[in-house]
């Protein structure tokens, strides 16, 4: 039998570090034996998390209490800024140990754009240089040797599986992308915000980072890989009164005598092998409850009544997906294990 690999999650008392607790805790090849949260230290986890009552967890400690030395992987919820210096005194601790990182601290590969997006100068440059971008998918053989993973923000992962295949054969024009994003509430995370609250977003939706949302760098990085060129998107996202669930509308302008079976077969035979990755027949339009709760993305194409134009929408649980079961999905490349192990869970619905 196999052991079991111990695991650690920093910032445990958020939304993503609470999914990702509730996936690892019924993982077949992993065991939770550290859990962080500097704010709720001392607390049992169903104190802060009700729902995890039926769980016999350890107790939230301070980071810095942890023994490094004894964990094999440990997952990062933390705010973008404050993970470069924990993480780097993690593996100082620990240099064999497996990161994943679901903040955005290692995702973009260009120090400057960085310091442009985030406000201050990365702190931890050798290790944004090792960091391998967790889009699993795309970059499967490099995550498979990788220490340190960045796993990727909810938007670009739903942006990103809809276009990269597009933009890398030569389907559209990559100077014309204009996406249309709505994430569930939970994507502002768990603390108290005025625009969050039940009365302010409850039967409201709401644009916010209008052309200054820091996922925007990360779609043009990825984007203007599979392009071989520089490319700036129109990005515009929107938060929707539901805990969970996003969906990206792309619209894009067709190259050549392109059609829009054409980019519907494209993107078929790019995740023809993928296990979470499912492209719509034509008419099936991607909503967000055929993926709540599970680590599935659904994508549809549509002609678009203006000529040589296109509507590209998909869909994914922005916790799942977006944030702990793609960085799940890492891990288990990372060590070897089933690439689905702990993430088969089929949509919660109705």
């Amino acid at each position: 039998m196999m052991t079991k690999k111990k695991i650690g999650i920093l910032g445990a008392s958020g939304y993503t570090g609470a999914d990702a607790v509730r996936l690892l805790a019924r993982h077949p090849h992993a065991e939770i034996t550290a859990l962080t949260a500097n704010t709720h230290a001392g607390k049992a986890m169903s104190e802060v998390f009700p729902h995890f009552f039926m769980l016999d967890l350890p107790k939230l400690v301070e980071w810095e209490k942890v023994d490094w030395s004894t964990l094999d992987a440990v997952f990062c919820g933390l705010p973008h800024g404050t993970t470069q210096d924990i993480i780097a005194a993690v593996l100082k601790a620990n240099p064999d140990i497996k990161v994943l990182d679901m903040s955005a601290d290692f995702r973009l590969r260009d120090k400057n754009t960085y310091a442009q997006w985030y406000g201050h100068e990365h702190r931890a440059l050798e290790l944004q240089g090792e960091a391998v971008y967790g889009l699993t998918e795309f970059y499967r053989e490099k995550i498979t040797s990788a220490r340190l993973v960045a796993c990727p923000g909810c938007y670009p992962t739903a942006a990103l599986l809809a276009l990269v295949p597009l933009a890398k054969a030569r389907l559209i024009d990559v100077d014309d992308i204009v996406i249309d994003a709505k994430s569930g509430l939970t994507g502002a995370g768990r603390g108290l915000k005025q625009n969050t609250l039940f009365s302010e977003a409850g039967e409201g939706l709401s644009p916010y980072s209008v052309g200054t949302h820091r996922h925007a760098p990360e779609i043009e990085q990825e984007i203007g890989l599979a392009a071989g060129s520089a490319v700036t998107v129109n990005f515009t996202p929107h938060l929707i009164p539901m805990a969970r669930g996003e969906l990206c509308t792309s619209y894009v302008k067709l190259n050549g005598a392109t059609t829009p079976d054409d980019l519907r077969a494209a993107l078929e035979k790019a995740y023809v092998n993928e296990p979470f990755v499912h492209v719509a027949k034509k008419g099936v339009l991607p909503q967000t409850q055929n993926v709540r709760g599970s680590n599935y993305v659904q994508i549809g194409v549509v002609a678009d009544r203006i000529k040589n134009r296109a509507i590209v929408i998909s869909t994914l649980d922005n916790l799942v997906k977006g944030s702990a079961g793609q960085a799940i999905q890492n891990m288990n490349l990372m060590f070897g294990l089933p690439e689905t192990a702990g993430l088969e869970q089929i949509a919660l619905f109705p």
